[in-house]
C-alpha cells in the first residue's frame, strides 16, 4: 500500500492511496470537508466524508501524468515502470503542475 498527500494551494486536502490489489482510494481531510470555504479539488471528486474508490487511477490524477516522450524520459531517468502510474504521479505532480493541486509522498 502506498499513499500520498493531496495539496490544494499548499494545504492538505486529502490522501490518495494505492491498495495492495492495485485499486485506489481518495479521502478528503475531515477539516477540509467541514470547511465550507474549501472547494472540491475536482468536479469528479466531490467533497465527502466517505472515501472514494476506483479500480484504476482516478481520471483527475491520471491527467496529471505526462505522455509520450516526456513520460518515457521521466521513467527512464527515475527508473519507473511506464505502467506504474502512481509512482509517475508522485514523481511529477509534487513540483510540476499547472493547477493548484500537488501530490506529495507521505
Amino acid at each position: 500500500m502506498r499513499s500520498a498527500n493531496i495539496l490544494f494551494k499548499d494545504e492538505i486536502a486529502g490522501v490518495i492511496t494505492q491498495q495492495d490489489d492495485g485499486s485506489f482510494t481518495f479521502k478528503y481531510n475531515t477539516l477540509w470537508v467541514n470547511n465550507h470555504h474549501k472547494p472540491a479539488i475536482s468536479l469528479t471528486l466531490p467533497k465527502s466524508t466517505k472515501a472514494l474508490h476506483s479500480t484504476y487511477l482516478f481520471p483527475f490524477f491520471f491527467n496529471m501524468i505526462p505522455e509520450g516522450n516526456n513520460k518515457q524520459v521521466l521513467c527512464t531517468r527515475k527508473r519507473i515502470d511506464t505502467d506504474d502510474y502512481f509512482s509517475i504521479l508522485m514523481e511529477v505532480a509534487s513540483i510540476d503542475t499547472i493547477g493548484a493541486v500537488r501530490v506529495i509522498k507521505q
